[in-house]
């Protein structure tokens, strides 16, 4: 046992990812003696970057492009600037195409719909008409909301029903981002691409084609302003940097910390147990960021919960896909055959591969929800060292493939590690029909990294869930599964609070600030307020 752990301390944050080193690094900056503990050796959660394939090739296993990140105001309260660098590309995604066409959006609204005439006038003046009202919503409400708490679904229509913009935002989260392309536009290539861009993570629709969603993530396909980024690097230098940070404002951190329980006394968080019988004292605060059922059936037990919060428990639903993931080391990034028509696709943040109809996208998406392998391979990758150099030895380039993929498909009675082999061979094959130098001569190693191999290093992962609870619209916004909790001095700060899975810090950003309220601290930074941001609306 540590010294680390033989004190007692004002708060205790329960997992390293980004949520609680944000939340840790604001409550030890306010005076907080703060303790945040991680069962794993390594920190910051999927902000996981390893040399894999070979020496000097740096891979983002999990996290890959992280939206709008220098941006947020935690980024920015903190000085992160100081200590991560983030590069925003031009063009930010991409889709080529068996004729050798492609089709790019980038962040100057001019060159992007000049890119959509050539597929349909028609869509482009669509895509001009919508832009005007999607940069509007996303600076104004959109934002503004991802890290504030949400309010009540009633008072938030009420202020947002009050202006144009409100109502216009408010109308397009109750439909389906399927249906609302598919009205809006006409050209297959066009429809396809702004399904991609509106996928969280730029990874599929398997959560949002058959959902509608308070959030409006849907608008994000018509606006340019903000979008992804890449952490130079490497994404494990976004947590690098805020260990860096947690560490200079006085907290404490320790690893391989193996919990029993979290202790509850009076009804109140106090502390944790840990495998070895010991215990640490929380004298005001426990902070989880482990996903619900970790945190409420096997740290607290359900028999310390109220019967409606165990069924809220028993109702919550994580996504019913995972993610088939290849990195390449290579000799030279990918070049496509549509270079000639447009060659900005050569250096596209994520691109959009493999799927060339609406009958393609829904054929694989009825795959993967009867638990099948899609028989029709289709992926996102992206341009990686191309916009990054640093993440690979001079010369040399890497990028990736992820697939969406059922937890446990239905393999046919066929060994593991030759699925994964014969998949990832099917992705190079697809692969080189669009970009013809991925063949084996340009590549150096590749490693296939599985749902069955990340959910034993991320146990919070549940059944794959890279996401940590799915976005539909039961568990979103005013539905969100966080901050409080039943148990006094407890709460819930990770993916399953609001705004979600994926990297943004809301949760750690948002739980600061009800922490230093519910304590009486004054905080030293100005908390992000839903409620004053939509009431200045129009």
């Amino acid at each position: 046992m540590t010294k680390a752990l033989e004190r007692d301390y004002d708060g205790i944050i329960i997992g390293a990812g980004h949520h609680g080193m944000v939340l840790g690094s604001y409550l030890a900056r306010a005076g907080l003696k703060i303790l945040l503990v991680e069962r794993r050796l390594a920190y910051g959660g999927g902000l996981c970057t390893q040399e894999v394939t070979q020496p000097g090739f740096y891979h983002n296993l999990h996290s890959i492009n992280h939206f709008h990140i220098s941006e947020t105001p935690w980024f920015r309260d903190l000085g992160l600037e100081d200590r991560v660098t983030y590069i925003t590309p031009r063009y930010e995604f991409g889709q080529p195409h068996l004729d050798g066409s492609a089709l790019v959006f980038g962040r100057d609204l001019e060159e992007t719909l000049a890119n959509v005439a050539r597929f349909s006038k028609k869509d482009a003046d669509t895509f001009r008409e919508w832009n005007i009202k999607a940069e509007e919503i996303t600076g104004d409400i959109l934002l503004r909301e991802r890290f504030s708490e949400p309010l009540p679904q009633a008072e938030r229509e009420a202020l947002l029903s009050r202006t144009a913009v409100g109502r216009d935002f408010i109308a397009m989260t109750r439909r389906q981002p399927l249906d609302v392309v598919q009205e809006l536009f006409e050209n297959d290539h066009v429809k396809l691409l702004f399904l991609f861009k509106v996928s969280l993570f730029g990874t599929w629709l398997v959560d949002t084609m058959s959902k509608t969603s308070p959030m409006g993530s849907v608008i994000r396909a018509f606006d340019l302003q903000s979008g992804y980024q890449l952490c130079q690097g490497g994404s494990f230098n976004l947590a690098r940097g805020l260990m860096e940070t947690f560490i200079a404002a006085g907290g404490t951190f320790a690893p391989q910390v193996a919990i029993r329980k979290i202790i509850v006394e009076g009804g109140k968080a106090t502390g944790i147990e840990l495998a070895n019988g010991k215990t640490v004292r929380a004298k005001k605060f426990v902070a989880s960021t482990l996903n619900v059922h970790q945190t409420f059936e096997e740290l607290i037990g359900r028999e310390q919960l109220p019967a409606a919060f165990n069924r809220k428990l028993d109702d919550f639903e994580y996504t019913n896909w995972s993610i088939f993931g290849v990195h390449f080391a290579l000799h030279e990034s990918p070049r496509f055959k549509a270079e000639a028509f447009d060659p900005n696709i050569n250096s596209t943040l994520k691109w959009s591969i493999g799927a060339e109809t609406f009958e393609d996208l829904m054929a694989a998406y009825g795959d993967i929800k009867a638990n099948k392998v899609p028989q029709i391979v289709q992926f996102g990758s992206g341009a990686l060292s191309v916009l990054d150099p640093t993440n690979s030895p001079p010369g040399k380039h890497n990028t990736y493939a992820w697939h969406v993929m059922p937890f446990d498909p239905d393999i046919v009675g066929r060994d593991y590690e030759d699925f994964k082999k014969e998949f990832a061979e099917k992705i190079v094959e697809t692969f080189a029909r669009y970009a013809p130098n991925m063949t084996s001569r340009n590549i150096i190693a590749k490693h296939v990294y599985t749902a069955r191999e990340y959910t034993r290093e991320m146990l919070n992962m549940r059944n794959g869930d890279i996401f940590m609870g799915s976005f539909g619209a039961n568990q979103v916004m005013y539905n969100h599964f966080g901050y409080r909790s039943p148990v006094g001095n407890l709460y819930m700060s990770g993916s399953a609070a609001h705004p979600g899975g994926a990297i943004s810090g809301g949760a750690g950003y948002i739980t600061a600030g009800l922490i230093a309220g519910d304590l009486g601290i004054k905080p030293w930074w100005t908390p992000w307020n839903a409620r004053e941001d939509l009431a200045k609306l129009g």
